[in-house]
């Protein structure tokens, strides 16, 4: 290709120059009178043309030079192309140019949404129905307590807390599944001491709650708890572990051998039995109380397992629980928290309190109870009973293994009152 480039410039140059040998001798044949003027014009033009040639054979050079080049190094320029990554850079510079997209982020980041999608199918709504007490308003047995619960066995097991269905004992208990059907419900197991409850219901194939383990619960850890407060179903606050293992006798519950878990997730009323859920969709506690806010207390679901085994063992051996061993329990209908010194300086910080030394704070009253019926509200504080000082809620559980009335010294805001209430069995 070089030597045909370089014979096709020859050629041109060798008739351009015999092109202007020609035009020389043409103007010398012609008369003298024109001889300056013709060769003036003529070297003009010859400068033209030998310009002209000159770029023509300096371009002819370059390129057969170039083309020789080419020739040459015809290998190494096709791998060096080859070589060339030109999708590496289109593909990083598109999506430098992109944000990520507001679907990725949801799906990536809304866990919460994933752990309710697992558990909510297995929590129920309880409702306790006095059957001798009708709501003027619906024509219908009055409610007296609810909370929630979980479905611990696909045959209809349902795990809550004690003083959610505990009530008097012409009381009824209804409970609520995921898709909105309602069941009678029946009390199995009652464990006073953990605060600990098993209600069964007449139907089959449910969705069954997945039980986790207390024991290596870290502080700090997220958690859901799902619960029924008000009366509204599957509802749902999350927050952080912040104690593993709070001691009884820190927070003045009842129960000494017990550790309950604290967190920052939202219990009140109507989410006493139901779950506190870890990230992977496992029950590791049930929801029992609500101090304050931010600090709720949850039972770990060690102890809730260890319940259901001793209550599993009673139905092989005995069938249901035993009536005769479920009466000699008595019932006031109330939940009480100790004045733990902490508590105690909170609430002495009100002058009309600075001479308050001991008690329990009345937190919850059971409508119905003999608590209720004797004129016990929230936030009343027990000081006294039968003489005596009250300086934990154990006080108030030791008088009621004992029979007879309990005569109370409360106080309300300002006021000094002297209440009797009559426990029930149950």
């Amino acid at each position: 290709m070089v030597s045909f480039l370089s014979r096709l410039s020859w050629s041109f140059l060798v008739k351009r120059h015999t092109n202007l040998s020609r035009c020389t001798l043409t103007v010398f044949t012609e008369p003298c009178t024109q001889i300056r003027p013709l060769h003036s014009q003529q070297q003009q033009q010859r400068k033209v043309h030998e310009k002209k040639g000159n770029n023509l054979l300096t371009y002819t050079v370059f390129v057969s030079g170039l083309c020789y080049a080419i020739y040459k190094w015809k290998d190494d320029i096709w791998q060096g192309i080859k070589s060339f990554d030109v999708y590496k850079y289109s593909v990083v510079h598109a999506t430098s140019s992109q944000p990520p997209s507001n679907s990725q982020n949801r799906d990536k980041y809304n866990f919460i949404a994933d752990v309710v999608k697992i558990c909510a199918p297995s929590v129920v709504y309880i409702e306790v129905k006095d059957t001798k007490r009708i709501d003027i308003f619906t024509g219908k047995p009055a409610t007296t307590g609810n909370g929630s619960g979980f479905i611990v066995s696909e045959d209809g097991l349902i795990l809550t807390n004690a003083h959610v269905v505990i009530s008097r004992p012409n009381a009824t208990v209804q409970v609520r599944l995921h898709d909105g059907s309602v069941h009678i419900g029946v009390i199995e197991d009652v464990d006073i001491e953990s605060d600990l409850a098993t209600v069964r219901i007449n139907k089959t194939k449910l969705p069954v709650m997945k039980l986790g383990s207390s024991a290596n619960i870290r502080p700090g850890e997220f958690v859901v708890a799902i619960g029924s407060p008000l009366a509204l179903s599957n509802s749902i606050t999350s927050g952080v572990v912040s104690s593993v293992n709070r001691n009884s006798s820190e927070i003045g519950l009842y129960n000494k051998r017990m550790g309950y878990i604290q967190t920052d997730a939202a219990i009140t009323f109507g989410n006493s039995g139901g779950p506190l859920v870890n990230l992977d969709g496992e029950a590791i506690g049930i929801n029992a109380m609500k101090v304050t806010v931010g600090i709720s207390f949850a039972i770990p679901i060690d102890y809730a397992k260890e319940f259901l085994k001793k209550t599993e063992a009673r139905r092989k051996n005995k069938g249901l629980m035993d009536q005769q061993d479920r009466h000699r329990r008595r019932y006031l209908g109330l939940t009480m928290q100790s004045l733990m010194p902490d508590i105690l300086n909170e609430i002495q910080q009100n002058n009309k309190y600075t001479f308050l030394k001991h008690g329990v704070l009345v937190w919850n009253v059971i409508i119905g109870s003999p608590a209720d019926n004797a004129g016990l509200q929230p936030r009343d504080i027990i000081t006294h009973a039968n003489g005596e000082p009250v300086v934990s809620s154990a006080d108030i559980y030791k008088l009621l293994e004992q029979s007879g009335i309990l005569r109370l010294k409360v106080l309300r805001g300002e006021s000094i009152l002297h209440i009797d209430a009559i426990p029930e069995e149950v």
